[in-house]
């Protein structure tokens, strides 16, 4: 038997009535109009952690979906990733009623400032006790420029160099500013913390400056885990260089393994192991007891697609307005300032992507797998994306709510227990170690943020 690399799962969320799918919110047993109430994120929590998820992806955009018709009257009506909240204020909470579910918080760092981001993050990573990842983006949507007080976002490329400046000061915050042994909480002598083993970081980037000490003692992970999701050129370099763990759109296998593959040659050719990426497809899963109860459901969530929001989310993320298209108008390549690999997928298919078919559950409006059928034809089917594409796991989008990911861990989960493919306990430690087995709680030597740690004392001559 061929040895199979442990499969990963993520429920894959967002604080906002709808996530990927417009107006599901409106089905009669679904309640992610509650998002904004901490019980449901406590609740989401639990369920994921008895199904022994990796972890909880939240997902966030930094504005309002207003490409489409011109402004942002569909996505609000719609609920359509509007309204939204912060992703990170929940974390904590949900962090306290679990031990070991990890959350991969996605935090845009073009309108943040690496002093003040790197304190939030080392207090998460505390209070969670190291089960803390970050979903590193730049973010994209002039809406949310304009609320910042500027005209449009960065130009697509230049979000990448900016983001690069900003990873410099941050892992120079966390790694490099306390040593290990700064703190040492000496009540007989009254000192907390060594004065001469905190550092003053000074980064003087064309992006970013900062001249301090990190206010944070170090936490377990130091730096969480880096998660990143862009997967235009530009992006899969900056995936390569410092991702731990990256998220994927493709909605066939040949696709989704070019992606995957694009990822583990960039890390390779920043002299990374390819494998010390883990690769996370996004994927629509609806699973019932039979096929066709399953495909019933499918059916049902159908009908509540909100048409003018699903649109208004495809119209944000690829930057062209599809207001004025019909149903059976095909999409047409055009170069925007927005999420590239998806303008890409859609426009370049080997079959037209037509207007309707982003209004089903159908790979196209998913942007990546749909996979319906009984907990057997589901793990088959996911299990058989593992063996032809080389990815690591799954980011499972929701659908309707808590159902879709009840089922997942009452049914599927189980399933790919009994067949060896997924675990039936946690390990112990912090997210990092949990991903990374036998790895540590902290970046790897080969890791470039591991090289803002200051040098080793070294011993008497």
């Amino acid at each position: 038997m061929t040895t199979r690399r442990e499969l990963r799962l993520n429920a894959f969320q967002m604080a906002a009535p709808s996530h990927n799918w417009a107006g599901l919110w409106r089905h009669p047993r679904d309640n992610q109009a509650d998002y904004a109430k901490l019980s449901w994120w406590t609740d989401l929590a639990r369920t994921a952690e008895r199904g022994f998820l990796d972890g909880l992806f939240i997902a966030d955009v930094f504005g309002l979906y207003d490409v489409y018709a011109g402004n942002g009257d569909a996505a609000l009506a719609a609920g359509a990733q509007a309204p939204n909240a912060d992703p990170v204020l929940a974390v904590s909470a949900m962090a306290h009623v679990t031990r070991h579910l990890g959350f991969g918080i996605t935090q845009n760092l073009t309108y943040d400032h690496p002093f003040q981001f790197a304190r939030r993050f080392t207090t998460l990573d505390h209070l969670t006790d190291g089960r803390l990842g970050w979903n590193i983006v730049t973010g994209y949507l002039d809406s949310g420029a304009r609320g910042m007080g500027l005209a449009v976002s960065r130009d697509h490329d230049e979000r990448y160099e900016a983001a690069e400046d900003f990873m410099a000061a941050v892992y120079k915050l966390w790694e490099g500013s306390w040593e290990d042994d700064a703190v040492v909480r000496d009540r007989a002598a009254g000192v907390f913390t060594r004065p001469d083993k905190v550092h003053r970081i000074v980064h003087d980037g064309p992006y970013y400056k900062v001249d301090a000490r990190h206010l944070s003692e170090p936490s377990p992970q130091r730096t969480p885990v880096l998660y990143q999701a862009g997967t235009s050129d530009r992006g899969v370099r900056f995936a390569g260089c410092h991702a731990e763990s990256v998220f994927l759109n493709g909605p066939t296998k040949p696709a989704a393994a070019t992606a995957v593959r694009r990822v583990r040659d960039a890390a390779r050719e920043a002299g990374r192991d390819p494998y010390d990426v883990l690769t996370f497809l996004g994927a629509t899963v609806i699973v019932a007891p039979t096929s066709a109860e399953a495909r019933d459901l499918r059916d049902e969530y159908r009908a509540y697609i909100d048409a003018a929001g699903q649109l208004a989310l495809v119209s944000g993320w690829t930057g062209i307005d599809l207001s004025g298209l019909s149903l059976d108008d095909a999409l047409s390549f055009a170069r925007t300032n927005a999420i590239r690999s998806t303008v890409e997928s859609l426009t370049r298919a080997a079959r037209p992507t037509l207007v309707r078919d982003l209004l089903e559950f159908t790979p196209a409006g998913a942007r990546a797998p749909v996979v319906v059928g009984s907990p057997v034809e589901v793990a088959d089917e996911l299990l058989s994306w593992v063996t032809e594409t080389d990815v690591d796991g799954f980011n499972l989008v929701r659908t309707v709510m808590p159902e879709s990911l009840d089922a997942v861990v009452d049914l599927l989960v189980p399933e790919l227990q009994s067949r060896g493919a997924f675990k039936t306990a946690y390990r112990q430690g912090t997210l990092r170690e949990k991903l990374f087995p036998a790895r540590g709680a902290r970046l790897p030597d080969s890791h470039p943020g591991a090289g803002f740690r200051p040098p080793a004392p070294r011993g008497d001559a």
